[in-house]
C-alpha cells in the first residue's frame, strides 16, 4: 500500500518515493479501497471499545446498586458477574482472568519434586511422573505452563516433601496482571445460550 504525499509522490511499501504519474490506475484504485476498508475498521474498533467500556460500567453500576440494597459496599477489584434478563433470553457475563507467574521459589519446589521422583523410581507411579515432568517443561519462549503447574497441586500425593513442594508453588505465585472479558449470550430455540459474537472472523 502506498502513502500519499502532497508533492505528487507516493511512498511505496519499501519507503521509496514514486511519482504519482508512475502509479497505475488499478494500483491507485486498490490503494483507495484498502484505505477505505481499513479506516472503517478502525472506526468500528473505536466504537466497540466505547461500547465495551460503557457496557462494563453499566454492569458494575448495577452490581453496586444491588449490593447497596443489602447495605454492602463493594471495594477493590470486582469479581466475575453474570446477569440474566427476566425472560432468560439474554445473559451477560463479566469475567476477570488473572495472569500468574512464578518467582524463584518455584525452583525450590522443583528440587523437592525431583527428590520425590528419584525415590519413586521403580514404583508404580509412572503416570504421575509423566504429568510432573511435563509440568516443568518450558515453551519456545521459555515460559512455564501455569495450568500444568497448578494441576500438580490437585494430585493426591501425601509425601511430606511433595506437600512442601506444593506449598512452595503456592508461595511462588505472583499475579502480574489481569484481563476483563465481556461476553453476551442469547438463548436459542433449544434453550442453549449462544454467544453474540463481535469477532469479524466468526461472523
Amino acid at each position: 500500500m502506498m502513502e500519499m504525499r502532497e508533492d505528487n509522490y507516493w511512498k511505496d511499501s519499501k519507503g521509496r518515493l514514486v511519482p504519482i504519474s508512475m502509479v497505475s490506475e488499478i494500483d491507485q484504485q486498490r490503494d483507495q479501497l484498502v484505505r477505505e476498508v481499513a479506516d472503517a475498521a478502525k472506526n468500528l474498533r473505536e466504537s466497540m471499545q466505547r461500547y465495551k467500556l460503557q457496557a462494563m460500567g453499566d454492569v458494575q453500576a448495577f452490581v453496586d446498586l444491588s449490593a447497596e440494597r443489602y447495605g454492602v459496599k463493594l471495594g477493590g477489584q470486582k469479581g466475575n458477574t453474570t446477569l440474566v434478563s427476566f425472560d432468560g433470553k439474554y445473559k451477560i457475563q463479566v469475567a476477570i482472568t488473572e495472569h500468574l507467574s512464578f518467582d524463584e521459589r518455584l525452583q525450590a519446589a522443583k528440587k523437592l519434586v525431583d527428590e520425590c521422583l528419584t525415590d519413586w523410581t521403580g514404583d508404580s507411579r509412572d503416570e504421575i511422573k509423566t504429568i510432573v515432568l511435563d509440568a516443568f517443561q518450558v515453551d519456545k519462549e521459555g515460559r512455564i505452563n501455569t495450568g500444568r503447574i497448578l494441576g500438580l497441586r490437585r494430585l493426591p500425593i501425601d509425601d511430606e516433601r511433595w506437600l512442601r513442594a506444593m506449598a512452595a508453588i503456592a508461595d511462588s505465585m505472583q499475579v502480574v496482571g489481569s484481563k476483563t472479558y465481556l461476553r453476551i449470550y442469547e438463548r436459542d430455540a433449544l434453550g442453549k445460550y449462544q454467544p453474540i459474537t463481535l469477532d469479524l472472523a466468526a461472523l
